[in-house]
């Protein structure tokens, strides 16, 4: 029965590549995918192309692929990544210059039609719809603030790349996980469009499933384990090697790694994974398939090989999600410490004048957050505090606060409350680390819109880099 191999690429702008590097030189993948947006990322993006418009893309993609393409031209390795964030065509013009300058020649393909930034502020669409997924509120309360939106697409266009014989196929917003389905759905012969039957369905259940485990690079093979006295067990972190997955036509995979890596393929690190950012397990949603993984097996093979069945699909639902952005205020924040004695006590003092200044100059804001560094900015309000007289004997009380507000001006303002209490305020320790620190804020306004209004636009172009 035929199989393929794929290799998790990098798991969030700025990943490290050279896990990569190794499962194209050892690790025998034909496909790589790489997930560059995590949840947050497009605020990033965006804040890169208000500066400038060409930009809008996760620009690590460059050196990455400038790194791997040496070794993926050799074997024949393929490539999917979601780097064009909101400016595909921006990084795929960016990675077809960087290779023609070196003589290089790839099929570059595009996925566009994401963007549904329009359709988000069309004021003649009904109230309820494109509401907050979350608080039901209705989007007509950040429209006229709204700077992007986009649907997460699902593997189609990928599919249609690798079809069209695409080396590399860099798309925008797309499920995470639909970045390793695509290649799956292509190499294996697996029915997409119209698939209905549990055959059929069940194979994306799978393949969606070892998407699901890959997406996070090091994190699907040791790395960030949790598990409490046996993290320190993983070795070799690094030179982790990121998990791969040969999957066969009945969509039976095995997750396994390249040989001679660090990190650690088992039952435990699999199965942290699997759980990870899934709310309820008998509906993972997605563009493709509504995966059910009540049913899964994990059989545990040793020599970091775990064997992956039994993930069961339905038909996905009519709508797909989607992510906004809105301009949401500003903010300005400040960090210094306070030593030992009474290290709690001049914090709190330090922070009662703050908030007596903010209010005699009338600073209009949103929030003023406070957090201790090394006491409660991991846990906040779940973090039992000790007594304060504990707290006082501590050897120092890190303290930061930070300003939210409408107004640029009362943030970019924010920094100049502090400095006179260097010899003025209770003792401190450290000198004031943020005070000239203002930047926009940018919500997030997650919600769904049909997907029969954003597929018709979908399109995928197929370009070749010339030297």
């Amino acid at each position: 029965m035929t199989s393929i191999r794929i290799g998790a690429g990098l798991g969030f702008y700025g990943d490290n590549w050279e896990p990569v590097a190794a499962s194209i030189e050892r690790g025998g993948v034909q496909f790589i995918a790489s997930d560059h947006l995590a949840e947050l990322t497009l605020a990033i993006l965006q804040k890169d192309r208000q500066r400038d418009p060409a930009l809008g893309y996760a620009r690590d993609v460059v050196p990455m692929l400038l790194r791997l393409w040496p070794l993926m031209h050799e074997r024949g390795v393929r490539f999917v990544c979601n780097a064009g964030g909101l400016n595909p065509a921006g990084a795929a013009q960016a990675v077809r210059a960087a290779f023609a300058a070196r003589g290089w020649k790839a099929r570059i393909a595009v996925v566009t039609g994401d963007d549904v930034l329009p359709r988000l502020q069309d004021t003649a669409r009904p109230a309820a719809d494109l509401a907050h997924l979350f608080t039901g509120e209705p989007v007509a309360q950040v429209r006229d603030r709204l700077v992007f939106g986009n649907a997460y697409l699902g593997a189609a266009p990928i599919v249609q790349a690798l079809d069209a014989g695409a080396d590399i196929v860099i798309t925008g917003r797309v499920a995470d996980a639909a970045l390793f389905l695509g290649p799956l759905v292509h190499a294996l012969g697996w029915k997409l469009e119209g698939a209905t039957g549990p055959q059929d369905l069940n194979r994306l259940a799978q393949g969606l499933t070892v998407g699901h485990l890959l997406e996070c690079s090091g994190q699907g093979s040791g790395g960030n384990f949790g598990s409490q006295g046996a993290w320190q067990a993983i070795p070799d972190l690094a030179h982790i090697g990121y998990p791969i997955a040969e999957v066969w036509e009945d969509g039976t995979a095995l997750i396994t790694k390249a040989p001679g890596t660090g990190g650690r393929i088992n039952f435990d690190t699999v199965r942290q994974q699997l759980l990870y950012e899934v709310h309820d397990p008998h509906a993972y949603h997605s563009p493709d398939v509504l995966l059910d993984m009540s049913g899964i097996h994990l059989h545990d093979e040793g020599h970091d090989r775990v064997r992956l069945t039994g993930a069961r699909g339905q038909p996905p639902g009519d709508q797909l999600k989607v992510v906004a952005g809105f301009r949401d205020g500003y903010k300005a924040e400040v960090t210094w410490g306070f030593s030992w004695p009474d290290a709690w006590d001049k914090a709190q003092g330090a922070i009662a004048t703050i908030r007596q200044l903010l209010k005699d100059k009338r600073v209009p804001h949103d929030e003023l957050f406070v957090e201790y560094p090394g006491l409660n900015s991991a846990h906040g309000a779940l973090a039992p505090r000790p007594a304060a007289s504990e707290l006082n004997g501590m050897n120092e009380i890190w303290t930061r606060l930070v300003l939210r507000t409408p107004e640029k001006s009362a943030a970019d303002g924010f920094g100049r409350l502090f400095p006179w209490l260097a010899l003025s305020g209770p003792a401190y320790t450290c000198g004031f680390h943020g005070l000239h620190n203002t930047s926009e804020l940018l919500g997030i306004w997650p919600t769904l819109i049909p997907r029969a209004l954003v597929e018709p636009g979908v399109s995928v172009e197929l370009v070749e880099s010339a030297a």
